[in-house]
């Protein structure tokens, strides 16, 4: 089954069209990097998925809710680990999923659960302010984890992280692939070729190529996946 389905999704204001006639399918467990530079779209396609922006025209399903007439049903399949790192300071990292938990009407075994799966536990005692950047990160995706998502959304997880804390982040993403679908948006080329199935490039507004990594250097014919990005994400290519 389709975890997420994308069916001519487009956002108009005014006369600028944001995003225009996207379509693309996500199946479940698949990790899915969403790629483009600056303002080619991909935070409002994330705010349509997420149901914090009305459509203009077009729809989207979220394990067959539409974003558009059932909201709410789609709501209840999502979370969203934010670039910003989203967790209580003053609290510990227990108290954060415990918080979480409740919110979402979860026993208090959840917490457990998700600290065990990302490797928290020797934590859940300390104050989430206290932890480094990159066990804020972990801590942040396992939050958004405690409601058992059927699709995850990343926004940059390892933005401003240093490379040992980034690469250590990779492994907790690869470790949740298979279990949830997860749309990754990150500027770190690399990372999305490291860890997506697919790769998806926005280019003012449309869908210009998705593929694999290799897939999309063979069609842009370039060597590396850089310079295929470049290719395809740039402005000859929306030419």
């Amino acid at each position: 089954m389709n975890a997420i389905e994308i069916l001519g999704l487009t956002k108009q204001y005014g006369r600028r069209r944001v995003v225009d006639e996207l379509r693309l399918t996500v199946p479940a467990g698949e990790l899915f990097a969403l790629l483009g530079v600056n303002g080619a779209g991909k935070s409002t396609t994330i705010k349509m998925l997420c149901c914090l922006t009305v459509p203009t025209q077009g729809d989207a399903k979220l394990m067959g809710h539409s974003v558009r007439t059932q909201p709410h049903a789609a709501k209840e399949l999502l979370a969203v680990s934010p670039q910003e790192t989203a967790v209580a300071p003053g609290l510990t990292v227990a108290e954060n999923l415990d918080l979480m938990a409740a919110i979402y009407g979860r026993p208090r075994a959840r917490t457990k659960e998700v600290m065990d799966q990302l490797d928290l536990g020797r934590w859940a005692r300390q104050r989430a302010k206290t932890l480094s950047g990159g066990w804020q990160r972990r801590l942040s995706i396992a939050m958004a984890l405690v409601s058992q998502p059927e699709v995850l959304f990343l926004d940059e997880p390892t933005l401003g992280l240093d490379v040992l804390a980034r690469r250590e982040l990779w492994g907790v993403i690869r470790g949740l692939k298979g279990s949830t679908a997860i749309v990754l948006t990150t500027h770190y080329l690399e990372e999305a070729e490291a860890l997506a199935d697919r790769i998806g490039i926005l280019n003012a507004g449309r869908l210009r190529a998705v593929g694999t990594a290799q897939e999309l250097k063979a069609l842009a014919g370039r060597e590396t996946f850089e310079d295929a990005f470049v290719a395809l994400a740039g402005e000859e290519a929306a030419s």
